[in-house]
């Protein structure tokens, strides 16, 4: 195979007439750009990878990064990058020039995206579909994994959004579920062995199919061609079972257990245009057995892995030296449950005193926050705002949840936090839970006044700050609230009015609280995607042909599209908009992901969710301090809780 012709010399003219064009140039600080035949007799294997969002958005992403640079690593593999182009761009490639239109392309070497052996996406959120479709139409990939040919690049989701793969299964080629550093290795070593036996074709005489069917019966490859969805009268799912021979029932997750291992990035990327993120990310460990049951995060990615005191500390070093970026940001789900926090903190923090560099804990519950663990974090000076996340207003809601977080403990953080310097704390809750009433969510403003004045006691100051952010709960699969209702928007925005305007009432606190909220439009449509199945594709497709682009970005998202779309995609399926939101399921039901293994025991969600209901249930601990609570997860994928501590410590260097 040739290698493609670079379409910048094409796209060079046209960059004036776009906005930010240079997030289209390519050229960053770190990035790879390789020859298109890396390895001997036609073997190369070659990734386009995507972020289905902007640039600005994108090229932050932790997970693209590592993949692009674990593959690059190797040189039988050629690994490139692209992201969601805004609409203005969409036009010009469309409109093209006088050889016609121009395709969807990388950013490393401008080559079109079809000539790729697999077009990889990785989906945080749902509300990427759509920019998804987009990326698939420009690159002239058709639409439909069932009209694609042997010239086409295997379309593959991952990311936490791939645990339900379903409503954009007509688009997939195929799914891979957790951790991706190894499985993409595996994948690339089962397209370079198909492309050196001659592309063989299988019994379905397509060379195409024969590469998937070697994927799938891994165990470990989701295709969904290879499984057919059969529903009952009343529009639920009657099975899903696979259609073909040595096709597995069900598909198992990733799950990368040494983090030492795999140290990356290593040369992390560093953009030419502003990102949402102008850091650098070092992930302290993966995983979460905190047991928050909306939390679709924690429960797929268990069991928790830690990186080693000294691995941190090479990783942080490193990508200082790499990048030159001043701030640096501990990642995690909750990283201040490192169990060795307080030694990395205090051996960063003594490495870089006196210098540029910046650290911070993006990541931090109440009940794991303490001042000394601060201060070390804030000991060159830059000391940013706090943020904690009760989520619920109420006592009764965080049980509910089991956010194991009392008043007294946030009253009590807060209390320590104002007196040691800090004016502004940022509170993050959730409306929409499951039992949730007016009262609970209006609790969030009696707790915002508490929050406000107990730092004007313990300061003496009245220049206290409290901002209050809400967000609409969205049910998830592989969560214990997998089978909750999800609240209407009506509902849900009459509950924001009446906070809203309980926090404004207030003269003598009100404007000392901040307060941000979203509408319930948004996460309804969210909430369709991510308990959807196959039928919501139809949806997805007519959205994005009326229009849908960016529905992650408020000012681009259209509530009256996808309410149209649904209502005429849906029709005559026995189902809508409201069966896949607002209902509640039961046991019974087969859901869409269940044949989608992620360790979890299904029996145990149900118990769990039977305890979010029951309000004489009992808190279900962290497993990491506690008795095994039979999850399922450890002994399901073989795989056991790795945590410290190690005893070792973080030797300063000097500061060059």
């Amino acid at each position: 195979m040739s290698a493609p012709a670079s379409v910048f010399p094409r796209l060079e003219p046209l960059l004036p007439s776009v906005s930010k064009p240079i997030q289209y140039v390519g050229g960053e600080l770190n990035s790879t750009v390789k020859k298109w035949d890396c390895a001997p007799e036609g073997e190369t294997v070659r990734w386009a990878l995507m972020y289905p969002d902007a640039y600005e958005v994108g090229l932050p992403n932790q997970g693209v990064q590592i993949l692009y640079e674990v593959l690059n690593e190797r040189d039988w593999i050629v690994a490139e990058r692209t992201y969601s182009v805004w609409p203005d761009m969409e036009a010009v490639l469309r409109a093209g020039d006088a050889q016609g239109p121009i395709p969807q392309f990388t950013v490393d070497a401008h080559r079109p995206v079809r000539s790729f052996d697999v077009f990889g996406l990785s989906f945080s959120t749902e509300l990427g579909y759509t920019n998804m479709l987009t990326a698939l139409d420009l690159a002239g990939i058709p639409l439909h994994a069932a009209d694609r040919t042997d010239e086409d690049p295997v379309v593959l989701a991952g990311g936490h959004a791939a645990f339900n793969p379903e409503p954009i299964a007509d688009f997939l080629d195929a799914a891979v579920l957790g951790d991706g550093e190894e499985v993409v290795l595996a994948i690339s070593e089962v397209v370079r062995d198909w492309k050196a036996e001659g592309r063989p074709a299988g019994e379905m005489g397509s060379g195409r199919d024969e590469l998937l069917r070697r994927l799938a019966v891994s165990g470990n490859i989701y295709v969904p061609r290879f499984h057919d969805v059969t529903y009952a009268a009343d529009g639920s799912i009657e099975a899903v079972v696979p259609n073909r021979p040595g096709i597995p029932h069900r598909v198992r997750k990733h799950t990368l257990m040494d983090l030492d291992a795999w140290p990356y990035p290593a040369k992390p990327l560093v953009p030419l245009a502003e990102t949402v993120h102008e850091r650098f990310s070092v992930e302290i460990f993966r995983g979460c057995t905190r047991g928050c049951r909306f939390c679709q995060a924690g429960m797929i990615t268990r069991p928790v892995r830690e990186r080693s005191i000294e691995t941190i500390g090479a990783m942080v070093e490193n990508g200082i030296r790499k990048s030159g970026f001043e701030e640096v940001g501990l990642l995690s789900l909750s990283s201040a449950d490192h169990t060795e926090i307080g030694e990395v903190a205090k051996g960063l923090a003594d490495r870089y005193e006196g210098s540029n560099v910046s650290l911070s804990l993006p990541s931090t519950r109440v009940d794991a926050f303490n001042i000394s663990l601060a201060n070390e974090f804030s000991r060159n000076g830059r000391r940013s705002g706090l943020t904690f996340a009760p989520e619920g207003g109420s006592e009764r809601m965080r049980k509910v949840i089991n956010k194991m977080v009392t008043e007294e403990d946030l009253i009590r953080t807060v209390a320590a936090a104002y007196s040691h310097g800090w004016r502004q704390v940022k509170l993050y809750f959730m409306v929409g839970l499951p039992t949730e009433t007016d009262e609970d969510v209006l609790q969030v403003a009696d707790l915002a006044r508490k929050v406000i004045a107990k730092g004007r006691e313990v300061t003496g100051h009245n220049d206290i700050r409290c901002t209050v952010s809400i967000g609409g709960f969205v049910p998830k699969p592989h969560t214990p609230f997998q089978w909750a209702a999800q609240l209407d928007v009506e509902t849900t925005d009459e509950r924001l009015r009446k906070l809203r305007d309980t926090v404004r009432a207030d003269k003598k606190f009100a404007r000392a609280i901040g307060f941000r909220y979203h509408d319930g439009k948004p996460g309804v449509i969210e909430g369709l995607l991510s308990r959807g199945d196959r039928r919501v594709g139809a949806v997805i497709e007519q959205v994005w042909r009326d229009g849908g682009r960016f529905d992650g970005w408020s000012e681009h998202f259209s509530y009256d599209r996808w309410i149209a779309a649904a209502e005429s995609a849906l029709a005559g399926t026995g189902v809508d908009l409201d069966w896949f939101t607002t209902r509640e399921r039961g046991y019974d039901e087969v859901l869409p992901w269940d044949h989608l293994d992620s360790g979890l025991d299904k029996d145990w969600l149900w118990a769990d969710w039977e305890d979010a209901l029951d309000p004489d249930s009992i808190d279900v601990e962290d497993c990491r301090w506690t008795p095994c609570y039979d999850c399922g997860v450890c002994p399901e994928m073989n795989t056991e809780i790795q945590v410290g501590p190690t005893g070792k410590t973080l030797l300063p260097l000097s500061v060059v």
